[in-house]
């Protein structure tokens, strides 16, 4: 059995509790929404928002000794719906081949007014 390790970067803005542990030859990433790291803000629309959400997603699990080849499920929430079309367009350009299962939900609300957060279970 693989020790529980918490990993944090600089690659990724910081996280109020720790980005994910890794424990178990996973790596399991707390929900990342599109804040670009440096920033205290988003950026404008769905699509550079799951862009920004999906980088710093690859920052932590990259920081743990992984890659986004490796992610094996992920959870999307959105705040509408509506914007799937659009956030699945992106997301499709981060896993070509081979995609993680994928659950996407809405939620009433989410951290800082985003419109979407993505979080990451991969294998080390």
């Amino acid at each position: 059995m693989t020790d529980r390790r918490v990993i944090s970067t600089a690659s990724a803005p910081p996280a109020p509790c720790e980005y994910g542990p890794s424990a178990g030859g996973f790596v399991f990433t707390a929900g990342q929404v599109g804040l670009v790291p440096g920033s205290s803000s988003l950026p404008e629309g769905i699509e550079a928002q799951t862009r920004q959400a999906l980088e710093n997603v690859r920052a932590i699990v990259e920081a743990a000794g992984s890659s986004l080849g490796r992610v094996v499920k992920t959870t999307v929430f959105l705040a509408n719906m509506d914007d799937f079309a659009a956030m699945n367009a992106v997301y499709e350009s981060f896993f070509v081949t081979e995609p993680p299962a994928r659950s996407t939900v809405q939620v009433a609300r989410l951290p800082l007014g985003a419109l979407v957060e993505i979080e990451a279970v991969a294998l080390l």
